[in-house]
């Protein structure tokens, strides 16, 4: 098996493999250990030959201009590719901070199983999700930022001769989304729905009168990834900005829902809520890690209302994996019912056989950027 000697229960077997590394560092023995990186360049990270899987990746970077005063937002002006067996169009394609867990451009100390942010306040990205091959690999790195990059980075695999059991392997995607706003249907102040007009029964006098308005086909569900093809959905991370008062500022209650192999409404697998899918519960305020799950970022108390501004969020299906055999579609609710206009993002984390369908085309970066809040401060460029 692939990953016996790779976990504490295995450590003791012996893999008939070669442990490789491609760092940054200075080839002449000085101290020049990063790549040179200029704006609008992109620069090959690794370029790998044969058969390996990638078992860590670290990269840190700093940019910013003479004065010594770093520019904002590089986490989503620098955008990391990969691709596997010379294929043409990259199964991975996201910004930086993005694709080691937290949007938003934010860094930030925090860990899990599969990803982290090590200190100093983040600043050191660390993936370990593996990545097997089977005749190469290439990583490339492109920057967006204004003023000159210093990339630092190490690619940890084994090399082999041949991948064992390559009949079984799946490859590593993971793709980057965005919606600048999700368009709810619901107006800002509270009445939202008019109970003899919904035509539903008396509820609670807790109960919200938007949330009587149902959702019975999850087409206007914000999409986390839509894939074609045989893999398992390996897990994502959500990011949230309530950039303005709405029906009770809370982002959540938006179920989650997840169409395997073209299956109608409802899905094999539906869920109760935003925050209950993410391994949470009653609203949270409160930052949290774990291996498989976490709130890394709330904002709340700096926008001057509970759940405003920004907000991120994991969860990892590394133990429960979720299979598909021709596609697969994860959505989420923007609000119950889809009725919050919020911005989201997320990136959605499989493993798949190739060949894989073409992403998307990545968003330009004016349109990668987060919002600037009035509360958040602008650095000097």
């Amino acid at each position: 098996m692939m990953n016996r000697g790779n976990s504490i229960e295995s450590l003791f077997y012996l893999n008939n493999c070669r442990s490789k590394r491609v760092s940054s560092y200075d080839k002449t023995g000085g101290n020049h250990d990063w790549m040179d990186l200029e704006s609008g360049e992109t620069k090959i990270v690794a370029q790998i030959k044969g058969a390996g899987i990638i078992r860590h990746v670290w990269c840190t970077a700093w940019v910013g201009n003479e004065n010594w005063v770093e520019e904002e937002y590089v986490l989503r002006k620098l955008v990391l590719r990969m691709y596997w067996d010379s294929e043409e169009h990259p199964s991975v394609e996201v910004p930086l901070g993005d694709l080691f867990g937290i949007g938003h451009s934010v860094s930030k100390n925090y860990s899990s199983m599969a990803l982290s942010m090590s200190p100093q306040d983040g600043r050191a990205l660390n993936c370990f999700f593996p990545m097997p091959f089977a005749k190469g690999a290439k990583i490339t790195i492109e920057s967006n930022c204004i003023n000159h990059c210093n990339f630092y980075f190490y690619i940890d695999y084994e090399e082999y001769d041949k991948l064992p059991d390559e009949a079984e392997i799946a490859y590593f995607h993971a793709k980057w989304n965005r919606e600048y706003n999700t368009y709810g249907w619901a107006p800002i102040e509270p009445g939202l729905l008019d109970r003899e007009k919904a035509n539903v029964p008396e509820e609670p006098k807790w109960v919200p009168a938007a949330w009587l308005k149902k959702n019975t086909d999850g087409k206007d569900n914000y999409v986390i990834l839509e894939a074609e093809g045989k893999g398992k959905f390996v897990g994502c991370n959500l990011n949230i900005d309530v950039f303005e008062h709405q029906a009770n500022d809370w982002y959540g209650e938006g179920d989650d829902m997840i169409f395997i192999d073209g299956e109608p409404w409802p899905p094999s697998l539906h869920g109760t809520g935003t925050e209950d899918y993410f391994n949470t519960a009653f609203c949270p305020t409160q930052e949290f890690c774990t291996p498989w799950h976490g709130l890394t970022v709330y904002s709340g108390d700096e926008a001057g209302f509970k759940w405003g501004g920004k907000n991120s969020m994991y969860r990892l299906h590394v133990n429960d994996p979720i299979y598909f055999n021709e596609s697969i579609k994860v959505t989420i609710e923007h609000g119950h019912g889809n009725k919050l206009s919020n911005d989201y993002s997320s990136t959605a984390y499989w493993y798949q056989t190739e060949p894989h369908k073409a992403f998307s085309e990545l968003l330009p970066l004016e349109q990668r950027l987060p919002r600037r809040n009035p509360w958040e401060k602008k650095k000097e460029e």
